[in-house]
């Protein structure tokens, strides 16, 4: 099995100074896009799953234009951890200001998210066992000793969605511990592709990364992060 996780491309955070707490893709972002769905428009995946965030469903339009009709999914599970909504229309120094200073949290404040938004707790429950019940029901299941139960090893999913969430599936997957800050420690540039692949081992299947933050189809003045 292999799973293919793509960050959306760059969004627009401020516009006209304002925060955004939804934003759409920048003028540079629209061209990630269209690279990344290009390099992946010929490749066959059995479902595509894509994050209700207008910058994933953005960022997957392109491919899913000059896609072969794969099953198409959007999921809210697969949404980034959720901002505070007082943020929209908010001046953007200040959020930034914010932001800035959250940064220099103890690590239990950390786990509780921004004050008035999704705590971390929360937004690593809903993608795991988001991710868990989509795999379910394919046959995937994670077996109590860590190793996975594979039965289908041609099955090729796409996912469209964030660095906070593509991070998440990636530990879950590799089996490690969670972090609060797991989009700090699995750090991934706009419209890359990150690659899993399950592999047989001891009478079973574990999850290899095969590769991570590919930015192969961007120019280097194209890559963001």
């Amino acid at each position: 099995m292999e799973i293919v996780l793509l960050r959306h491309a760059q969004p627009q955070w401020n516009r006209g100074r304002e925060a955004q707490v939804d934003p759409d893709l920048t003028d540079l972002g629209v061209e990630q896009a269209g690279l990344a769905c290009e390099r992946l428009g010929d490749e066959h995946f059995d479902e595509v799953l894509v994050s209700t965030a207008t910058r994933s469903q953005r960022t997957a339009a392109p491919l899913l234009a000059r896609s072969p009709a794969p099953v198409v999914e959007d999921r809210a599970w697969l949404h980034e951890i959720h901002m505070p909504a007082s943020w929209q229309g908010s001046p953007s120094e200040e959020v930034g200001r914010t932001l800035r200073e959250a940064r220099e949290r103890p690590r239990d404040a950390w786990w509780e998210g921004m004050p008035g938004g999704e705590s971390f707790r929360d937004f690593h429950a809903r993608v795991t066992i988001g991710l868990s019940n989509e795999l379910a029901e394919r046959g995937v299941n994670r077996r109590d000793d860590g190793l996975w139960d594979v039965p289908d090893d041609d099955l090729r999913m796409l996912m469209v969605a964030h660095a906070g969430t593509n991070s998440v599936v990636l530990g879950h997957l590799l089996g490690l511990e969670p972090e609060p800050w797991e989009w700090e420690r699995f750090a991934s540039d706009h419209a890359s592709l990150t690659v899993l692949r399950s592999v047989p081992i001891a009478g079973h299947h574990i999850f290899t990364l095969q590769s991570f933050s590919d930015t192969a189809h961007l120019p280097a003045d194209l890559v963001t992060a």
